[in-house]
């Protein structure tokens, strides 16, 4: 086995060589992943959607920290005629203000409350005229107070945001990592698909060649009169059939290059040759460890937990229409005021608050507890998902399993196969040399040949490409006995934590 898949190799090889003698680029199938990570739009989408979810993520972390600003009104004027109800008067009231206002907000995560420390400092002049008295008043003030705000009885919306934006983030890491896999798979099928195209090229050259030599040999016999007339036109229509195959052969290779080169976001019009190595060594598959490590590390089933917590999240929400609520506020500070700037503090007067306020719902025609019923179904559909996806992940992986196996016997018969063809067409090309067979049956041997060795090829590839989706289906590679976790979960996972 190992001989004739080198043989497939080194015939692979050759031609690889005449082709990039026509400066062609040859891509491996990590050379072409790793153009396929960079070009692809479904890869570009994911990390886009990676990227939002990670910076919505860190401004609501940001959030939590102390803010800080500051408002500043350098000059307010106003000049207006008022009427004093306690008097019975109208009066002309002149106002310059100016004024600026330093805050500093923190938010307190463990009870979703805020503290507030705010400073208003300022200068003011006021001049009144009332029946042609003047009063007026220059001064600088200050007011420095601290404030509480605190909902009660609700749940900590602050907490909730961040918990959904966490889980929000996780689901696009896993969706990039989800998506990271399928374009393996899918890049591989592509490159496989130009593989093959090049070995039925080259087999189909090969049976070109040896139908040449299989008409001038029975052309040499016509004009030596050992054969009839008729073998000589057969010998042509199998030429014209071989070059007729040849030509198909290589318009199927353009073609799957470009299917190819578009899939990985190359230019179609650059020229391009695959080389690979299809040689397989059989891979011993546990399947209780293949189903226990699929049911472990597969992302999806993580997503329809995400989905299951976003579900209880919104729960929480629906939860919350027409509560009892209360909401707490208090605030302590001092303020004071003087013409003298160093003077402000010498009267201070302190200045206390308090605000309690409820929210008490009385009748809501059962709206809030249809809307809970409502968000229920909703969170059972969502862990029937969780449950069908278990289940689907342990036949995806048991199928693998049967399939390698059935391949695997697929791979001996088509080597055993191939062996027997060619042995049949070497003693058939000597029975042709011999005037023993007519050369429309040797060209039946030569088709046989032909299709023998694609046949063993493509069952080679069939195999590389099932151990790979076992790879994706299980999350573990058995040919190097690895687990598989996406490098971008790993630091994801890390960041959330």
């Amino acid at each position: 086995m190992k001989k004739i898949t080198t043989i497939l190799s080194l015939t692979g090889l050759l031609l690889f060589m005449q082709l990039g003698s026509e400066a062609q680029t040859i891509l491996t199938l990590e050379k072409a992943m790793e153009i396929a990570v960079v070009n692809s739009p479904s890869i570009q989408s994911s990390i886009l959607n990676l990227e939002r979810t990670t910076e919505s993520l860190n401004a609501q972390r940001a959030a939590l920290k102390s803010k800080f600003a500051l408002n500043v009104n350098p000059i307010d004027y106003s000049n207006s005629r008022k009427f004093d109800s306690r008097t019975s008067q109208w009066f002309t009231n002149e106002v310059i203000n100016s004024s600026g206002t330093f805050r500093v907000d923190q938010p307190f995560l463990p009870t979703d409350g805020k503290i507030s420390l705010i400073n208003t400092f300022g200068w003011q002049s006021n001049t009144s005229e009332v029946s042609n008295v003047t009063n007026s008043n220059k001064a600088f003030y200050n007011n420095l107070y601290l404030s509480l705000t605190q909902p009660l009885f609700t749940y900590n919306r602050t907490k909730q945001t961040i918990k959904g934006l966490e889980l929000d983030n996780e689901n696009a890491m896993l969706s990039y990592a989800i998506q990271r896999l399928a374009l393996e798979k899918n890049v591989s099928q592509f490159f496989y698909n130009v593989y093959i195209a090049q070995m039925r090229l080259t087999i189909s050259e090969e049976e070109n060649l040896n139908t040449q030599k299989s008409y001038e040999i029975i052309k040499n016999k016509v004009d030596a009169g050992l054969a009839a007339k008729e073998q000589l036109f057969q010998a042509e229509v199998n030429l014209e059939t071989a070059k007729s195959s040849m030509a198909s052969a290589r318009v199927s290779l353009e073609n799957a290059k470009d299917q190819f080169k578009q899939y990985i976001g190359m230019d179609i019009f650059e020229e391009i040759a695959v080389m690979t190595d299809v040689q397989v060594t059989p891979v011993v598959v546990d399947s209780k460890k293949a189903i226990e490590h699929g049911l472990a590390s597969r992302m999806e089933l993580r997503q329809r937990e995400i989905n299951i917590e976003d579900a209880q999240l919104t729960l929480i929400q629906v939860k919350s229409m027409n509560e009892f609520r209360g909401d707490m506020a208090l605030s302590v500070g001092v303020s004071g005021d003087d013409p003298t700037l160093s003077q402000i503090y010498d009267k201070p007067t302190k200045s206390p608050k308090v605000s309690l306020a409820f929210n008490i719902p009385i009748f809501d025609w059962g709206q809030r507890a249809a809307q809970i019923r409502s968000q229920q179904a909703v969170i059972n559909s969502q862990k029937l998902s969780y449950s069908n996806q278990n289940t689907q992940i342990k036949l995806d992986i048991r199928q693998v399993i049967r399939s390698l196996s059935n391949l695997q016997a697929q791979i001996s018969i088509a080597m055993k196969n191939q062996t027997n063809s060619q042995l049949t067409y070497d003693i058939n090309l000597e029975r042709f040399k011999n005037g023993d067979l007519t050369s429309m049956d040797l060209n039946l041997f030569q088709v046989q040949l032909s299709d023998k060795k694609m046949s063993y090829a493509q069952a080679l590839i069939n195999y590389k490409l099932e151990l790979l989706n076992l790879k994706i289906q299980s999350l573990y590679d058995f040919t190097t006995n690895q687990p598989v976790i996406p490098e971008t979960y790993l630091k994801s996972s890390e960041n959330n934590k």
